[in-house]
């Protein structure tokens, strides 16, 4: 099967042009003018861009998590991300204590066996002596080239310090990358209990609990154990300036760290957590909403490349029977929200239509530079000969209101209910098959692949 890519203005992180493209199979093979006409599939892009395909490193599908388990799975979550024009997810294979990494690495294996776009897979380690840290390097052999460890979740996910720098130790050696979700989790716990004890209950209190202090402590100690083991750091969800600081300070004096926000934390507050009718528990996620005014250094921090991703932490609960669960206690509430759809929706209308990135800058923080984080460039996150064609023909015209009635998620609400936008994948094609066509869906479970990632070491330049 070959295809045909027409008049369309190829847009990547460096390079905007009009050219045709020309697909065999899974494979891109020619890029230039007025290519010959001939193919199985003609696609006329004239009047749109050609981007590569997003790319969203940071999801949990069926994740189980505080007593239920995640609405969307690999089927349902690869489909939305495609109509959102992310043609390749990373999730995150749990290991739980006392776990061998192998048994958890086959069970999120199981459940990607649904994929309908192509996903690769982090491990999250929670229990790591020193007998096991061959079980790393094995993992790096299988392809999965990135761990990721807690500094909150004390009893469930969290690690101490000594775990942490023992998994730092083993990745500077084997060129994977660590990522930390930084939060200090034994003050947190603290002020948890205490603010249960006074009855304080809501969901604003998920935040208060949460202060911008604790993640920008976490975040500087994180930084420090991986320059004392000589590796480099990636940080998930950055959500606060305090946090975002001591990313910057770390790399003016040259430590190699990277750091990654997400689209809730660009664009909605902890005043979203403070709605009636418990109608913020839909806001409750982990870092949490901060004060409006940290928006506008996120955006600031995107721009000056010391956050290098967005992605979108899609982990979704639905506001009916799941995050009804914490009704009597914020605590109780399932961490996480919806979001994988609309992430180039929202960075697309936000970013470039209000002028905060550029176009090229919106298809490297959401397509190429997490393509070259964590190992997949040059297969994935460009338009290039040899490349995968995973390819997203945008409209940048096309307008769009973003509603729970409308979007492909399986989940009850939207964290962004009623947000209009201007821009949205038209045409999305995976490995040379078009899987969305103007609103139709035409792919299948099962069709995804997964992905063997390349090292850090081998894939950042």
């Amino acid at each position: 099967m070959s295809t045909l890519i027409k008049n369309g203005r190829i847009v990547t992180a460096d390079q905007d042009y009009t050219a045709d493209i020309y697909i065999e199979r899974d494979t891109i093979t020619n890029i230039g003018g007025a290519l010959p006409q001939v193919a199985d599939t003609v696609i006329d892009a004239k009047g749109k861009y050609v981007i590569p395909g997003g790319i969203d490193v940071h999801t949990h599908m069926d994740m189980p998590f505080g007593g239920t388990t995640s609405s969307d799975d690999f089927e349902t979550g690869t489909r939305a991300a495609a109509f959102g024009g992310t043609t390749c997810l990373i999730d995150f294979a749990i290991q739980t204590k006392g776990q061998k990494i192998r048994e958890a690495l086959d069970v999120w294996w199981k459940k990607g066996e649904k994929a309908t776009v192509d996903y690769s897979l982090h491990m999250i380690v929670t229990d790591l002596p020193e007998a096991h840290l061959e079980d790393l390097n094995e993992m790096v052999r299988e392809g999965l080239t990135s761990f990721k460890l807690f500094m909150a979740y004390p009893g469930v996910l969290m690690v101490d310090d000594a775990t942490i720098f023992r998994a730092m130790k083993q990745t500077a050696a084997n060129g994977a990358l660590v990522c930390m979700h930084a939060e200090n989790g034994g003050v947190i716990d603290l002020l948890i209990q205490k603010a249960i004890a006074e009855g304080k209950k809501a969901p604003i209190y998920h935040a208060l609990t949460r202060p911008t202090t604790a993640e920008g402590e976490a975040v500087n100690r994180a930084i420090a154990l991986a320059e004392m083991a000589g590796a480099p750091v990636y940080i998930v969800h950055l959500s606060s300036a305090d946090a975002l600081e001591k990313v910057s300070e770390a790399r003016d004096r040259g430590i190699p760290a990277f750091a990654e926000t997400c689209p809730q934390y660009l664009l909605l507050s902890i005043e979203d957590l403070d709605r009636p009718n418990f109608e913020g528990a839909k806001y409750v996620f982990t870092p949490p909403l901060r004060e409006k005014w940290h928006q506008d250094k996120l955006w600031a921090g995107l721009k000056k490349n010391t956050l290098q991703v967005v992605s979108t932490d899609h982990c979704p609960f639905c506001f009916k029977e799941q995050k009804e669960l914490g009704r009597d206690s914020f605590a109780k509430i399932p961490n996480g929200g919806p979001g994988v759809e609309n992430r180039l929706q929202l960075l697309f209308h936000h970013g470039v239509n209000m002028k905060r990135i550029s176009l090229n800058r919106w298809v490297e923080i959401v397509s190429t530079a997490p393509a070259k984080m964590f190992g997949l460039y040059p297969r994935k996150g460009t338009i290039s000969i040899g490349s995968d064609a995973d390819l997203v023909i945008w409209d940048p015209n096309a307008e769009l209101t973003i509603s729970a009635h409308t979007h492909h998620m399986r989940v009850d609400y939207s964290m962004f209910e009623g947000f209009k936008v201007k821009g949205n994948a038209e045409i999305v094609l995976s490995r040379g098959d078009i899987v969305v066509n103007k609103g139709v869906w035409n792919g299948k479970a099962g069709r995804g692949h997964f992905i063997k990632r390349d090292t850090f070491a081998g894939a950042w330049r």
